[in-house]
């Protein structure tokens, strides 16, 4: 017999409500309630609270409200206030019941204000370091990119700096700082930080956002930087700056930060040509690192007008006689010693190149040309070789997608675009992304890192092995099923198979 549905009538009360029955098992906000410890925020922010007045949401309903806010990427704070008394599953996960009070969108904004960046820095350095305990960071590779986001401002809010100050009001104390700070240039690199327009333009929405060119916009953005382990791609550096940063600069900091965050030693990082800079190489020279990144004056050299001259590479040193000697055989001198550049001109004579019919390809200056020698040549030479191996180029390829794959991750949780207006609050953002994806790995694979370790070991053997098969039918009747010689990975190999 069917049956009709009776009509809508609310109930004056319910009994025995238990929300975490109605929570599936497997949900993943389960699964971080289990892995993560929130508790910890309770003596990270114990001194940004007074010991009188009325009482506060408690941090980790806070840092769980942050969570939700990117996890779940949802446009704002106040959505996230009018969606909460819906969902069940975001109650269970901040402990509330279903007739607890919901807080005030402003917490969020107000608990920001007052914690700072360092609060979630520490979160997210806490999740980096259980990923190192569970098994999951191997530490001695790692790659290194950037990405740009863009700033919560419009284009309509820049102005020039010069004629900025009459429109100045007490809400721009701020900016009038800014204008008053002069930007210091302390690296020996020609690749200077900031400049050009964002040394005369500034945007009174969010003074800490740079214009930055690209695609033929000029957008007001800011610029995350990255270090993602080679094991599982774990994040275990990140910072953001302005979008004007070069971001070459920073690698020697992410660099500092992996080692500080995993305690493990960097033996190879792997980056693109942008990080190819002579500074880098030499730091990675002094640490013992091998820096299998691209020389950026070599790629420069093969396109554009530089692809039209000679390069110096075309030019062979004697050490003995310390001249170089050009495609035609003549004598390039030392001319000049520069400290500051820790580098040495050697010049041609003017009347060599006078006469040369390959002047035109060799350089555009009158006078004839010079080649820059750095102090510490013999060691840069040593790094470029080291990049332009076989491993290097194989390394610089993986990076390509590697770093792709996590930058594309991240623009799930809302990064492709700055939440938040000021360098601070965009770094919180990024923390909480970093630590959002990084929990996910951990959900993936932290519950047993031996199993994480020997799935990965022999798919990565058994895709090896495939390859071959296409190459020669010889390999695949002989090697193909040997198994591993370890006795957990052979006994997962044999089950699998």
């Amino acid at each position: 017999m069917m049956s009709y549905e009776d009509p809508p009538q609310s109930k004056l009360f319910y009994m025995g409500i238990n929300i975490d029955k109605r929570i599936r098992k497997n949900h993943p906000l389960r699964k971080i309630e289990e892995l993560i410890d929130f508790d910890f925020i309770y003596n990270e922010v114990r001194d940004k609270y007074g010991y009188n007045g009325n009482e506060s949401i408690p941090p980790p309903v806070i840092l769980k409200l942050m969570l939700l806010l990117v996890l779940y990427n949802v446009r704002s704070e106040r959505e996230l206030m009018d969606t909460l008394s819906e969902r069940l599953d975001w109650l269970w996960f901040l402990g509330f019941d279903l007739d607890t009070e919901i807080p005030n969108h402003s917490v969020l904004s107000k608990a920001r204000r007052r914690w700072g960046e360092e609060a979630f820095r520490s979160f997210y350095e806490r999740v980096v370091w259980q990923c190192v305990e569970s098994g999951l960071v191997d530490g001695r590779k790692i790659f290194v990119d950037s990405s740009l986001i863009q700033a919560d401002a419009s284009n309509n809010s820049v102005v020039d700096r010069q004629s900025l100050k009459r429109y100045l009001s007490e809400s721009y104390k701020e900016l009038e700082k800014r204008l008053e700070e002069e930007r210091e240039d302390e690296e020996g690199d020609n690749d200077d930080e900031g400049g050009g327009v964002n040394s005369r333009y500034i945007s009174t929405t969010d003074p800490d956002a740079a214009i930055v060119r690209t695609s033929g916009k000029a957008k007001l953005r800011y610029e995350t930087h990255r270090a993602v382990d080679s094991a599982y791609e774990v994040i275990t550096a990140a910072e953001v700056t302005p979008g004007d940063v070069n971001e070459a600069h920073m690698m020697v900091g992410l660099i500092d930060s992996h080692q500080q965050n995993t305690e493990t030693s960097v033996e190879t990082v792997v980056a693109d040509s942008k990080y190819g800079t002579i500074s880098n190489y030499l730091s990675c020279f002094d640490r013992g690192i091998k820096a299998h990144v691209p020389d950026l004056k070599d790629v420069q050299s093969k396109s554009g007008l530089r692809g039209k001259i000679f390069s110096d590479y075309m030019f062979n040193y004697d050490s003995e006689t310390d001249t170089y000697t050009c495609p035609r055989g003549k004598k390039l001198r030392r001319k000049s010693l520069h400290i500051n550049r820790e580098s040495v001109d050697y010049a041609a004579l003017r009347s060599d190149c006078r006469v040369c019919e390959l002047m035109p390809r060799c350089t555009k200056n009158k006078a004839g040309r010079t080649i820059k020698r750095h102090l510490r040549q013999e060691e840069l030479d040593y790094m470029r070789a080291l990049a332009g191996t076989a491993v290097s180029k194989n390394d610089i390829k993986t990076r390509q997608h590697l770093m792709e794959r996590s930058f594309a991750r991240a623009k799930r949780y809302g990064d492709d675009r700055a939440r938040w207006r000021g360098l601070w609050r965009v770094r919180i953002q990024e923390y909480l992304i970093a630590s959002i994806q990084n929990i996910q790995i951990l959900l993936k694979y932290g519950t047993d890192p031996r199993i994480a370790l020997a799935v990965k070991r022999v798919r990565e053997e058994f895709n090896g092995k495939l390859k071959s098969l296409f190459k020669s039918s010889n390999q695949y009747l002989l090697g193909f099923f040997q198994l591993p010689k370890s006795g957990f990975e052979r006994d997962l190999l044999v089950r699998t198979i």
